[in-house]
């Protein structure tokens, strides 16, 4: 069986039915300056129920594709965004 990855990220926006636009972060070291650095990337997650609200922190499963640039989907909401 093919390992699954996880990604853990905030929810920026709403695109459309049942998707999210999913901000991660990550800290890398600079190959010359050797500082830590953040690094983004947006994913677009599948959200069958429509669970999501922007702000929410959310963990995401791989899953099959579901579109062009949707390949993973909602597993659980860690924290709920301020409203």
């Amino acid at each position: 069986m093919a390992y699954k990855r996880e990604i853990q990220g905030k929810v920026i926006k709403k695109a459309g039915d049942k998707t999210a636009t999913l901000l991660v972060e990550r800290k890398v070291l600079h190959p010359k300056y050797h500082k830590i650095v953040k690094k983004f990337k947006n994913y677009l997650i599948h959200d069958e129920e429509n669970a999501t609200n922007v702000g929410d922190s959310i963990i995401a499963i791989e899953c099959r594709p579901v579109s062009k640039r949707k390949t993973f989907r909602l597993k659980e909401i860690v924290a709920l965004g301020v409203k």
